[in-house]
């Protein structure tokens, strides 16, 4: 693809669609970004608190990675529909009464008895973000246009990605002084302040659709998305192999149904013919991708700095800043590569960053690793999701119809949710065999295996936190029961790191192979305006 002038380039862009911004454009960007970041930061703030929690509860790998992924499970089943539903009947009610049921939410969470409740209130929390995270997005493509718009979506995609990252920092915090349920309140008093802003400044009905939604439709992407994620997390899980196979025949059937009455309905949740358009769908897919090695590197890394490097919980919050402060200085030039040099150029440019950084933690992150090498890892993920984000959200929004704002918004939450949920899990899951397979391994050649117990060995092999809660049940054996978890999570992680790579470098060839280039790419977008009617 030959470079182009930018100054050409942003003439196009104006040329295409003038820069409009809203009243108050500043106040409203500020309130939108702010709704957004109670969602960015309640889905961070679990990871560092993983470790605490499963001593707390005594809980299995499986049970953390439920806990880790049920705002991400919550969020993303419930977007696509819930946009709908704001494009229909109010975007600003959607985002306003998500803030309030956050609420509640996050204080079921800060004082769950179980981790039982405590699933459940992040499953609700991630609801509640359903209702008013895609909203900020739909608000932003039908309130501003042109390079506005896309300098809007670089500091929402930008700012939103850097909270993600200083979520665990500020559990960090909060836990050298606190328990658990800490974390889980800290986004309490933003959500208020998101709350009232949103309420006072924020329009409301503005090119909003008024066709029915597509009910059965939405049902049927609730159950799909679930049925999904869940059964990735459960693939792993000794004799849960039932359950596991029971959630991916049920996730077929719903995605087989979802496709049936998308093409059949009048008035469909989710326009086939839109989603087949080719900016669209491969800017869909490549922001799964890219969102989600952000998230599955915060998930596996917090546990990794904690139980194999004994960071505290301050220091393995601290260690993520790197990735904080790359998206929020890259973010910005990304809008102006997009403009220059085309979104797919931008995209492969993140998932270069992005593939380097999964390199560096599965070659240079050991038992005795020193931090440049943690913030090395962190500070190249986090520049790729600053590359890519901009351009795989602004495909999405450029290439929909204004009144299908909350598809595309929905779709770009899907990005950040289901590639959160989906990597999370398939990491967590590969995590957990991982584990289990080498302290599997390592009781078996132990001299004294015929010593240790069923009941113990179903301790050890349930998860770190459980063998570091038996290893003090055994004193004399401490030591050893301890660098035996050690070396396994090692052995857990990596596969996680490798599975992270594949889906990268898949990720790469599908953008490298099918988004157009540059000029292709404005081609496409003016015949799609053109097709829905300016």
């Amino acid at each position: 693809m030959a470079a182009a002038d930018p100054d050409s380039a942003a003439q196009d862009a104006a040329a295409d669609a003038p820069s409009v911004s809203p009243d108050r454009a500043a106040w409203v960007l500020a309130a939108l970004i702010l709704v957004a970041a109670v969602a960015n930061l309640n889905l961070a703030v679990a990871n560092v608190a993983l470790p605490d929690i499963g001593r707390a509860f005594d809980a299995s790998q499986t049970g953390l990675n439920l806990v880790a992924v049920g705002y991400s499970l919550g969020l993303a089943a419930s977007v696509l529909y819930l946009g709908a539903l704001g494009d229909r009947h109010g975007r600003k009610m959607m985002l306003v009464g998500g803030m309030a049921l956050s609420i509640p939410a996050s204080l079921l969470a800060a004082l769950a008895p179980s981790m039982e409740v405590l699933f459940a209130a992040r499953l609700i929390g991630g609801v509640a973000a359903g209702m008013a995270f895609p909203t900020t997005l739909a608000l932003i493509t039908a309130l501003w246009s042109g390079p506005a718009r896309t300098r809007s979506i670089a500091l929402w995609s930008g700012i939103g990605g850097a909270i993600s990252a200083l979520g665990p920092l500020t559990s960090g915090a909060l836990l050298e002084h606190f328990d658990w349920g800490s974390v889980f309140a800290v986004t309490l008093p933003l959500a208020l302040v998101a709350l009232v802003l949103a309420w006072r400044v924020v329009p409301a009905h503005v090119n909003e659709t008024t066709e029915p939604v597509d009910n059965r439709g939405g049902i049927l992407s609730v159950a799909l998305v679930a049925a999904v994620v869940l059964a990735i997390n459960f693939a792993a899980v000794p004799d849960r192999g039932m359950l596991a196979l029971g959630l991916g025949i049920v996730a077929l059937a719903a995605g087989a149904a979802f496709v049936l009455r998308q093409r059949r309905a009048p008035e469909p949740l989710y326009d086939l013919a839109v989603a087949g358009r080719r900016i669209f769908w491969v800017a869909a897919l490549a922001g799964v991708i890219v969102f989600g090695t952000l998230m599955g590197a915060m998930f596996i890394g917090q546990q990794y700095l904690q139980n194999v490097l004994e960071y505290s919980t301050l220091d393995s919050g601290l260690a993520i800043l790197p990735a904080a402060v790359a998206m929020v200085l890259v973010a910005p030039r990304s809008a102006k590569l997009v403009d220059a040099r085309g979104a797919r150029f931008t995209l492969l440019l993140g998932y270069a960053c992005c593939l380097l950084g999964f390199v560096v933690m599965l070659t240079l992150w050991d038992e005795s690793a020193a931090y440049w090498r943690i913030g090395l890892g962190y500070l190249l993920v986090g520049a790729g999701v600053g590359f890519a984000g901009t351009p795989a959200s602004r495909s999405l929004t450029g290439s929909v119809p204004v009144k299908r704002a909350g598809m595309a918004s929905g779709t770009a939450d899907l990005q950040r949710d289901l590639g959160g949920a989906l990597m999370q899990s398939i990491l967590g899951a590969l995590l957990t065999a991982g584990y289990a397979s080498a302290i599997g391994s390592a009781i078996a050649s132990s001299p004294k295996a015929d010593q240790i117990s069923e009941a113990t060995q179903s301790e050890l092999t349930k998860s770190f936190a459980s063998a570091a809660q038996t290893a003090e049940q055994y004193p004399k054996y401490t030591d050893q029961i301890i660098a035996a978890a050690r070396d396994s999570f090692l052995q857990g992680d990596h596969w996680a790191y490798l599975a992270g790579i594949v889906a990268i470098l898949v990720g790469a060839a599908i953008v490298a192979r099918l988004f157009p280039g540059r000029e292709r790419e404005l081609e496409l977008l003016r015949s799609y305006r053109a097709a829905d009617g300016g």
